[in-house]
């Protein structure tokens, strides 16, 4: 106190009840304390207090909903291919690329999304990705002729364009509007619309497009599944304007809100990715995810050929195997973000499922010519659960390997791998089946996946977000942690700034 001591009553009085008032100020917070003591103040300020909305929920479904609509059209072709064909007059390597289209067109228009996510958040991203997305479905309908490949091309270019402001997402979502104990589980449900999505591009296509030689039956057909895909974009772009929101208005965890503690101008989106490049750990994560994901476009988008191949007239069991591989996929994404949240193995966790999609793929590839096809219902099933319930583990492994760097930006790196090793894969392994049949070029796939099992193992596991999450905790007092709210935010910092330094 820099008041003197009182000689009366009176003045006594005052003191007493000004040492009271100021000891309320000083559990507030603002209190008024010399120079000498604010050294100590400062260690103890108290972050914005943290709050879980329900709306949280709300988001992350609408989400999972529009991730959906625009992976159902990524292999809506794919699994029909030869009904494509026939209809558009065109080969099998041109609609291998309807596919493929969504790899290519990811890898030029990461970085500029991910700046403009950085820039813009959330809901600017989200507006965009579904606005493309219906416009491209509407091009689709106009392109129900046997002249107009070039037009439903296009059609596709536009949603290919709109999964690049999709595929980084779920992680993000999940860190800005989740708490910590259910991080992994929310971006679980991010990715399981888009396996959700896959899985009825598997299963719906071979039952609305059906294999008849009637061209205008056909064009019919085709026509309808573009129209109810069109509506439900339609429907889903608007419920995006009305309702999508970019962010909660208290963060949800003390990493989030140290990460937004931290001033605009002191974050550049180049010095960003260039960090994120010298992180060794995230690096070789990259590759292994790269592989794995590129196994999992190449085996979806080949799939009609290698069942075809040795169940002919199957195409709608084709599909049915594939919607097969992406629910089991799903069931296991949900078990492990689940997983991650209880336990936080998260190296663990991710090599034990990164060689049980070696083991899957291994025992699919044995089993795909014995001519028994519940057989392959099955061990599809199996390399699904693993292969697809990989992709939220690598999410996730990549936000704690780099926090506090965006997570656009990390999630954007990781399926830019994946694209990447996808379009390789899928076109050696489809001149592979087609010089030496669906064993060699299966068995080409499990060679890349033995060599990411193996890099996994050297992936160092330094779970900084994590860290930044207990080191909060650890320096808050018991009234704060009741109340939701965590003190010392400097050290938060320090490690924040440590985190930097050592990427």
């Amino acid at each position: 106190m820099n008041e003197k001591p009182a000689l009366g009553d009176k003045l006594h009085e005052d003191q007493t009840k000004a040492d009271l008032e100021n000891h309320v100020k000083l559990e507030a917070g603002d209190a008024d304390l010399p120079a000498d003591n604010q050294s100590e103040l400062d260690s103890h300020v108290a972050l914005p207090p943290t709050h879980l909305y329900k709306r949280r929920w709300m988001i992350v479904l609408l989400f999972s909903s529009y991730s959906l609509c625009n992976s159902f059209q990524w292999i809506q072709y794919g699994i029909i291919n030869n009904i494509f064909m026939k209809f558009y007059n065109v080969g099998t390597f041109t609609i291998d690329w309807m596919s493929m289209i969504y790899m290519l067109t990811y890898i030029p228009f990461i970085f500029p999304v991910t700046w403009l996510l950085d820039k813009k958040g959330l809901r600017v991203i989200a507006l965009v990705a579904t606005a493309l997305n219906c416009a491209g479905t509407w091009i689709k309908v106009a392109s129900v002729r046997h002249n107009l490949f070039a037009v439903t091309f296009l059609g596709q270019f536009c949603c290919s364009f709109a999964q690049v402001f999709i595929l980084g997402m779920p992680s993000r979502i999940a860190s800005v509007w989740f708490g910590s104990e259910e991080v992994s589980t929310a971006c679980a449900i991010g990715v399981f619309g888009n396996q959700l999505g896959i899985a009825i591009g598997f299963l719906v296509p071979p039952i609305l497009v059906p294999n008849v030689e009637d061209m205008d039956e056909l064009a019919h057909h085709i026509s309808v599944m573009f129209y109810i895909t069109a509506g439900v974009a339609t429907l889903l772009f608007v419920l995006v304007v009305f309702v999508f929101q970019e962010r909660p208005e208290l963060p949800p965890t003390q990493a989030q809100a140290t990460a937004r503690s931290i001033p605009p101008e002191q974050y550049s989106y180049t010095a960003s990715i260039l960090r994120l490049l010298r992180n060794r750990p995230f690096i070789l994560l990259i590759i292994t995810y790269g592989l794995n994901v590129g196994c999992f476009y190449a085996v979806g988008t080949l799939l009609n050929r290698m069942i075809i191949e040795h169940y002919p007239g199957e195409e709608v069991n084709a599909g049915r195997i594939g919607l097969t591989i992406v629910i089991a996929g799903m069931v296991g994404s949900l078990i492990c973000g689940v997983w991650l949240d209880k336990t936080k193995t998260y190296k663990q966790t991710t090599l034990a499922v990164y060689f049980m999609s070696l083991v899957g793929m291994i025992v699919y590839a044995a089993t795909l010519d014995l001519g028994r096809l519940w057989v392959v219902f099955i061990t599809a099933g199996a390399l699904g659960f693993f292969m697809t319930g990989y992709l939220p583990l690598g999410f996730e492994f990549a936000v704690e390997l780099t926090y506090p760097e965006s997570e656009g930006t990390s999630s954007g790196l990781l399926n830019c791998s994946a694209q990447v090793f996808g379009i390789i894969f899928t076109i050696c392994q489809g001149k592979i089946i087609d010089s030496f049949g669906t064993l060699a070029g299966n068995i080409f796939l499990c060679v890349f996946l033995l060599i990411g099992t193996i890099m996994t193992g050297l992936i160092k596991s330094d779970l900084r977000r994590q860290n930044a999450n207990l080191l909060a905790k650890a320096t808050a007092g018991p009234s704060d942690c009741h109340n939701g709210s965590l003190a010392a935010p400097s050290v938060v910092k320090e490690a924040v700034l440590d985190a930097h330094a050592l990427s």
